[in-house]
């Protein structure tokens, strides 16, 4: 009887540790299931954050690429603003120049002939005045009058100021249509010494002494160049650019005390040098400089960026060197840079080929 008592409990027991057994298999189960969900969706929440992740990049990416989209739209409008500009400047400059060439050739044709009938017109009164030395009263009080002695000495001295004056006028028309350019084919070969002068003469009245500074000093120093393959009228608007550049760095000197002192000016005025080389075998170059207080280290890192300007606000768009770097680079396969110390002054150098690249691969 005991041994059967004893079995119960047993059995009971080994029954509880199956049912224990199955719970625990149950449990391991369970606890493996939620291991493997957990597991999936820690891959689904990485997966998803690392779309996120792409996500980010990718609109990062679209928006700098529109970013920058905007940047050239905006550069390409003004670039687009400034060459029309120039392009509206340079048909006003042709207009100007075939208006004022018409009765400028007019009266230069006719001042010579002009001088030549005055001339004749005094030896015929040379002629009267021998031959009739007594005149009346009224001839004598007329020729007084107008002091006939002083025009006669004088009246050839007035056709020569006019015929100076006229010569003047004829170069300035000259150079007004060499630097349009608008008569010329857009790739040519071409003096650049005249392109440089005619610039000149379009900033000739910015150099004259004003009440803020003396005149500034134009040194040349034209190297044996010959021909230049180019595009004339956008090679001008560089130039002009430049020159412009340098005149208002030097203004801009003044203000600041460049030349504060009488002695200052003794030593060193205002100077603008501008000199041309030939460089074998097939590079020209032109360099401008100025001797103002020169471009700070900073400045001189963006001076080609497009809307870079050290000009106050109203007086400079910051397109004229960006457009200038583009044609002298783009345009031209040359190079554009600038060389400054401060307190010293700048130097721009353009270098642009003797002979355009295209041509030389086409023959």
């Amino acid at each position: 009887m005991d041994n059967q008592d004893d079995l119960i409990p047993i059995q009971e027991l080994e029954k509880k540790n199956r049912l224990l057994q199955k719970k625990l298999e149950r449990c391991q189960a369970e606890r493996r299931q939620l291991e493997t969900d957990i597991g999936t969706k820690e891959f689904l929440l990485k997966k998803v954050i690392c779309e996120l992740e792409n996500s980010q990049r990718d609109l990062q990416h679209r928006s700098q690429e529109l970013e920058n989209t905007l940047d050239s739209l905006h550069q390409m409008q003004a670039q687009m603003i400034q060459s029309e500009k120039m392009s509206a400047l340079g048909q006003m400059v042709a207009g100007i120049a075939h208006e004022i060439n018409n009765p400028v050739s007019f009266i230069y044709g006719n001042l010579k002939p002009a001088d030549e009938y005055a001339q004749n017109l005094f030896s015929l009164l040379d002629l009267y005045q021998k031959h009739y030395p007594q005149s009346v009263k009224a001839i004598e009080e007329f020729a007084n009058l107008i002091e006939l002695d002083f025009l006669r000495s004088d009246f050839p001295k007035l056709f020569k100021s006019m015929m100076m004056g006229a010569e003047r006028i004829r170069e300035i028309v000259l150079s007004l249509r060499t630097f349009s350019r608008l008569d010329e084919a857009e790739m040519k070969a071409v003096d650049i010494h005249e392109g440089i002068d005619s610039t000149m003469m379009i900033v000739q009245n910015r150099l004259k002494p004003t009440n803020q500074r003396p005149q500034i000093e134009v040194i040349k120093e034209y190297g044996n160049l010959p021909l230049i393959e180019c595009y004339a009228g956008q090679l001008n608007q560089v130039l002009l650019n430049i020159l412009v550049n340098a005149i208002d760095a030097l203004e801009d000197s003044v203000v600041r005390g460049r030349w504060a002192t009488h002695k200052q000016l003794k030593m060193d005025n205002p100077r603008i040098y501008i000199r041309t080389q030939l460089l074998a075998p097939n590079k020209v170059t032109i360099r401008i400089a100025d001797n103002g207080l020169g471009i700070s280290e900073d400045a001189k890192k963006q001076i080609f960026n497009p809307f870079f300007t050290t000009k106050p606000v109203g007086q400079g768009t910051g397109m004229g060197l960006a457009i200038s770097y583009q044609i002298i680079t783009e345009r031209h396969g040359g190079s554009l840079e600038c060389i400054s110390q401060p307190g010293v002054g700048a130097e721009f150098i353009i270098c642009i080929p003797l002979i355009q690249q295209r041509q030389i691969c086409n023959a």
